[in-house]
């Protein structure tokens, strides 16, 4: 897939206020600094597209990004800031929450995991309450040039093992990294055919 276009389109806090297209949507989650927004700005090749900051918990709200004019790039707040008042961690949880359960646009969450560490409890809770819930999901490991090849393989292969101790098959599978733009062909690719049977 060629990306020939992607702009912003509209920041909020409610899924009642998302576009009313009826386009697909693809959205990106995972914890405080995972390298969302550096993800999203390597796929769409347009680098200050999401904002990119060294502070976690930067996204608070459900951004929509529209892509070629024919599907949209969700960046969703990542979970588990520490950072942030109960209130405001209550707040993030019931946005994703809602935005996940009843967007009816949702086709795949993809869930972003840094590849550098073992399989983190948050990560793993969040992923269980996908498949409990029948949210379509795959996994995105980011920042695969900060380690070694053999490091990296390791690393995957644990959180591989430790998935399929309560699943029974695995969810699709991305390594990624913005720095080399690896990953990128793949990721595409792969909204690219699921658009081809919408």
């Amino acid at each position: 897939m060629v990306i020939k276009s992607a702009e912003f389109v509209i920041s909020n806090s409610q899924v009642s206020k998302c576009p009313t297209t009826g386009l697909p949507e693809y959205a990106f989650i995972g914890r405080s600094n995972v390298g969302k927004s550096s993800l999203i700005n390597m796929l769409t090749g347009k680098k200050g597209l999401a904002m990119t900051s060294q502070k976690p918990g930067k996204t608070q709200l459900i951004n929509h990004f529209i892509i070629n004019g024919a599907w949209y790039l969700v960046d969703l707040p990542g979970y588990g800031y520490a950072r942030l008042s109960k209130d405001g961690r209550e707040k993030l949880k019931t946005m994703i929450e809602d935005y996940t359960l009843e967007r009816k646009e949702l086709v795949c969450l993809f869930v972003l995991v840094d590849s550098r560490h073992e399989p983190q409890k948050i990560d793993l809770e969040f992923i269980q309450w996908l498949g409990e819930e029948g949210v379509p999901f795959a996994l995105v490991f980011t920042k695969a040039d900060k380690l070694t090849k053999g490091r990296l393989a390791a690393n995957l292969e644990a959180y591989k093992a430790r998935l399929l101790e309560e699943w029974e098959e695995l969810p699709p599978i991305f390594v990624t990294s913005s720095e080399q733009q690896l990953g990128r062909d793949e990721l595409l690719s792969y909204i690219e055919g699921i658009n081809t049977t919408l």
